[in-house]
């Protein structure tokens, strides 16, 4: 089944990121919306949409659609969610669901009232390092999780004139806060935090946690690296075992290997040495290892009933109030 989809939000991210994995996971972009006309007249003829729209409660009231996607931002993405789930049209909405806990807690009630599926685009969880290194902890020789430690970085491209940290705070630290309680598989119950303000729109932060079920661990974020460079480490400790997950697609599984130097028959064991991973990017096919595709797939199978396993609403509900508590520790 073809899913007819309306999107709202015809902006750089969604015409490069989002739109062109819609037809591969099930999709066919029958409207789309943005307040910029030209904008939409270009989605529609890239992507084939027959319907054009400025307004989105326009589309949404109007278009024959089986369901609506956007990636516009916060204050919109609670509007025109409240508005399709009004009228019992499934949504995708990249993150973050709303600009706030309590309005992406209004989004869960409305939804779980209406049975409307909404679901949030944490494709982090998809990349494919982070999808190879959650099949090792679920595959069952890692053991216990003990710690994690993940690192992701930003350059101060969020700041024009007034410094407002809330863009770095809403579309890029929510990523994290969504990612490495997956990984650890438990809600976190204590957190602290250091930060460091070096100048203007330039901000460090240390976060140390711990969760209900005892893992321990810390995050890296901040605005004081540049986007030319590899921006994110993702390293979770087991007992003798350890993965880590380089720029979303180098994978290396440490494991307990003995000492090589003073064995003359020594060999590369596949029982107990590293095993690494790297994506070839010299092959032809259109591979998406930052996870969007995979992502699509998981929405247009919730969508159909098929499946639960996408990040829906809820999960964004939380990811906002391990936010909210971060910002509160930032601002304190």
């Amino acid at each position: 089944m073809t899913i007819k989809i309306g999107w709202i939000g015809c902006g750089r991210h969604a015409t490069w990121m989002l739109m062109p994995q819609l037809a591969r996971s099930g999709f066919e972009i029958a409207a789309v919306c943005d307040r910029d006309e030209g904008a939409a007249q270009n989605a529609a003829r890239q992507f084939g949409a027959k319907a054009v729209y400025s307004d989105y409660e326009e589309m949404i009231a109007n278009a024959d659609i089986d369901a609506v996607g956007m990636a516009v931002g916060p204050e919109v993405h609670f509007r025109a969610t409240m508005a399709a789930i009004r009228r019992g049209i499934p949504v995708f909405m990249e993150k973050p669901p709303a600009a706030s806990a309590a309005k992406a807690k209004e989004l869960l009630d409305a939804s779980d009232a209406a049975k409307v599926p909404v679901t949030v685009g944490f494709m982090k969880r998809y990349s494919t390092g982070n999808k190879i290194a959650k099949n090792i902890l679920d595959g069952g020789d890692f053991g216990q999780v003990l710690g994690i430690h993940g690192s992701y970085m930003t350059a101060p491209t969020y700041f024009a004139g007034e410094v407002d940290y809330t863009g770095f705070y809403l579309h890029h630290c929510v990523h994290y806060m969504d990612l490495i309680t997956w990984f650890a598989g438990s809600e976190f119950a204590d957190v602290r935090l250091r930060k460091n303000v070096p100048g203007k729109g330039k901000m460090l932060i240390h976060m140390n946690f711990e969760c209900e079920n005892g893992v321990i661990g810390n995050v890296v974020m901040g605005t004081v690296q540049s986007r030319g460079t590899p921006m994110e480490f993702v390293q979770i400790m087991g007992d003798q075992n350890r993965v880590e997950v380089e720029n979303v697609i180098n994978v290396a599984w440490h494991r307990n290997p003995p000492f090589k130097a003073e064995d003359p028959e020594a060999v590369l064991d596949p029982g107990c040495d590293t095993l690494v991973w790297t994506p070839n990017f010299t092959a032809a096919a259109n591979e998406d290892h930052k996870g969007y595709h995979a992502l699509l797939l998981d929405v247009a199978a919730k969508i159909r009933g098929e499946s639960d396993a996408v990040p829906q609403i809820r999960d964004g509900w939380l990811a906002m109030q391990r936010l909210e508590r971060m910002i509160a520790l930032i601002e304190a």
